[in-house]
């Protein structure tokens, strides 16, 4: 069978891990639009929209354009780094959920997209994330 292609801008999958934890494979997703990334560490709407691009049973990617960082000073910026570490929560709208985890890597893809990594938090079960994973769109996928 033919591999399908990721979603333009979609991220390449780790190939290793960091830190002490273990990493679930990241999968491809459809785009998923997201809304309202939150700091709750800081009580900072950071980005008004995103898009969720792969995940695994233990976090997610989230692309953000610059135009959509809330914060001035993130538009200006050239780096996320200082967000590595917060404690966030953000919606999916399509799935009538809201999600929360921590920043463990930013990235700046091109002049005007970023991606931010996101662990799930801690406390979620294992079964959830499972669950989570089955109903989440993939490339070609209704």
């Amino acid at each position: 069978m033919p591999q399908q292609k990721a979603p333009k801008g979609a991220a390449k999958k780790a190939s290793t891990s960091t830190g002490n934890t273990d990493r679930a494979l990241r999968e491809d997703l459809e785009p998923l639009p997201s809304r309202s990334l939150t700091s709750i560490d800081h009580m900072t709407l950071l980005a008004r929209q995103g898009w969720l691009v792969e995940a695994s049973t233990t976090g997610f990617l989230l692309e953000v354009e610059r135009k959509h960082l809330a914060p001035k000073v993130f538009r200006d910026s050239l780096s996320l780094k200082e967000l590595e570490g917060d404690r966030v929560y953000l919606t999916i709208d399509a799935m009538n959920l809201e999600i929360g985890g921590t920043i463990t890597r930013t990235h700046r893809l091109s002049k005007d997209r970023w991606q931010i990594a996101i662990d799930l938090r801690d406390d979620a079960p294992e079964y959830w994330r499972e669950c989570l994973m089955e109903f989440l769109p993939r490339p070609g996928g209704f």
